[in-house]
Formats: structure tokens, sequence, C-alpha cells
């Protein structure tokens, strides 16, 4: 899986092949092939590898504060600013692979199955800081599809409309996870939590 990741960023969807998956793995195609018939089956396994990496880093932060749970989830969509192009480069590649979700049907499921577990993990913080007192009480599932949506129409603008190999220089594009992130936090975070002392 680490050396599928790697191949991506490497290569991107369109250049991507088992060849060069197992060249990342130091171990030959054939063995690659045991495991993974095709390109593609090794495709839907990596989406869920992802998923399964995502909900352990969210399990690390069972019993935080709701609100900080929150932001962990939010902050694990936006790049770090020294990635150096990693973001783009890994983005890019899945940006690819979604594109052909609609006409791959196992991409498709696995996605939509990634994207519910991610958009569950907001509304479940947002229902559990409702319950506690934390947030006002809103609508979880609403909430975390706006956050979700947001973020992620802010990653693949990114991706999409960036320039892979250009200079490190913010640009609306570059600059629109953190942009909606800051948004997000001004107009949709603060406004979740309660006011002290209120009921």
């Amino acid at each position: 899986m680490e050396a599928t990741y790697r191949a991506l960023c490497a290569h991107g969807y369109a250049e991507l092949t088992m060849q060069r998956i197992a060249d990342e793995a130091g171990k030959s195609k054939s063995l690659l092939h045991y495991h993974y018939g095709t390109k593609r089956e090794l495709l839907v396994a990596f989406l869920d590898f992802l998923l399964e990496h995502f909900e352990q880093r969210v399990e690390e932060t069972e019993g935080d504060a709701p609100d900080e749970r929150l932001r962990f989830l939010l902050d694990k969509m936006v790049p770090d600013e020294d990635d150096d192009g990693e973001y783009d480069r890994f983005g890019l590649a899945l940006a690819e692979i979604r594109t052909q979700a609609p006409y791959v049907e196992a991409y498709r499921e696995q996605i939509a199955q990634n994207e519910a577990a991610i958009r569950g993990r907001f509304a479940d913080v947002i229902r559990d800081g409702i319950e506690q007192g934390v947030f006002r009480d809103v609508d979880p599932d609403r909430t975390a599809t706006l956050l979700f949506a947001a973020l992620d129409g802010a990653r693949l603008q990114r991706v999409s409309v960036s320039e892979p190999d250009a200079e490190s220089e913010r640009t609306p594009a570059t600059a629109a996870p953190h942009e909606v992130r800051a948004a997000l936090e001004a107009f949709v975070v603060s406004d979740l939590l309660r006011e002290e002392g209120s009921q």
C-alpha cells in the first residue's frame, strides 16, 4: 500500500502500472499479481487502506473535546505547508481515479464508502458535541455534508487548477483549502459553539 502511494505520487494514475508499484515495493510484478489480479483490484484495496488509516487516526482522538476533534478532522483535509508538493501530486492522482468512478463500479463503490465514512465521522463528532452541550442543536448530517463538501471541493480546485510543477507561489487555487478551512472556522465552527452559560 505504501508503494502504491509512492508510485501514485511519482507517476499519477494515468502512468501507474503494476510494474512501477512493484519497483516501489522492491518486489516482483508476479508477486504483486499473486495478491492483486489487476491494477484496478489493487487500487480498490488501496482506497480501502486509506479509509482504514483515516479511521485509525480519528480513533486516536477519542476522549478529546468535540470541538478539538472537529478541528482535527477539518485539518486532516488541508495540506501541510511543508509537504514539498506531495499533497498536490497525490491529490491529483486521487482526482484522476475519481474521474474513472462513473465508469468503473469498483472505484465508484469504494469512493462512495470512503466519503460516507468521513462524513459520518464529522456527523458523529457534531452529534457528540450537541449531547455534551458544546455545540448548538443543529442537524449533524447536514452540517457534516457542508463541511466535507466545502473542503473536498477546495482540494479538488487546488489540484485541478494549479500547475503541478509551479513555484510555491500562492494563488487562489493553491490557497483554496486553507482559505476554505479558515472560513469554515469563522462561519461554521464558531457558530456551532455554544456561548458560555447558554442553554
